[in-house]
């Protein structure tokens, strides 16, 4: 017996000893999520796309604007070309129902957009957004994850804002969608 106790405290101490002295920071590595991640990013940039996180959020407040853009339907699903180079397709709100923005911004400054959505259940919950540039063409994927079990969400239709960055847009005309499954919503925005 005493052989046995021997064998595990020499090989569980230099064990313990190489993997926290060694283990690498973050989370593990998880095959398939990573090459999926890799891929993505490698066909995006083929297709000449940049992608870029949006921080979104449900808003207590309207954002008042002293204008606001005329936003037109826009058909649905995401833009041909960004669906054909995208791995998997995220989870869309059924359509974009209102849009609030101003019709110009500044190219040093954050340009933040409040969109009402109507969600296809109370199953699905806002998880963030998802900005894909390409030249002069802007499109917000507003994502959303299901909701576990028996909860649901307080609507269907919720205002969510998102904010596009300082320093993205350059200066110049863009056309900016907001993509949805039935239908979503663009318009037009001069940088300065």
């Amino acid at each position: 017996m005493k052989w046995v106790v021997l064998a595990i405290v020499v090989v569980i101490v230099p064990y313990t000893f190489l993997t926290l002295r060694y283990r690498k920071e973050g989370p593990a590595f998880q095959p398939y999520q990573d090459m999926k991640n890799r891929a993505n990013v490698s066909r995006l940039l083929a297709a000449g796309y940049q992608r870029m996180p949006l921080t979104a959020h449900r808003p207590a407040d309207s954002l008042h604007l002293l204008r606001s853009v005329t936003a037109t339907r826009a058909p649905g699903g995401l833009p041909a070309e960004l669906k054909a180079t995208l791995i998997e397709a995220p989870l869309l709100p059924t359509e974009i129902l209102q849009v609030s923005a101003a019709p110009t911004a500044n190219g040093v400054q954050a340009y933040p957009i409040q969109f009402t959505c109507r969600l296809p259940d109370d199953q699905q919950m806002l998880a963030g957004a998802e900005l894909y540039l390409k030249n002069d063409e802007a499109v917000i994927v507003p994502t959303f994850e299901r909701v576990g079990g028996d909860l649901m969400t307080r609507t269907r239709e919720p205002a969510v804002v998102v904010t596009i960055p300082a320093g993205v847009l350059k200066p110049g005309p863009h056309r900016i969608t907001v993509a949805a499954e039935r239908s979503g919503a663009t318009w037009e925005v001069d940088v300065r």
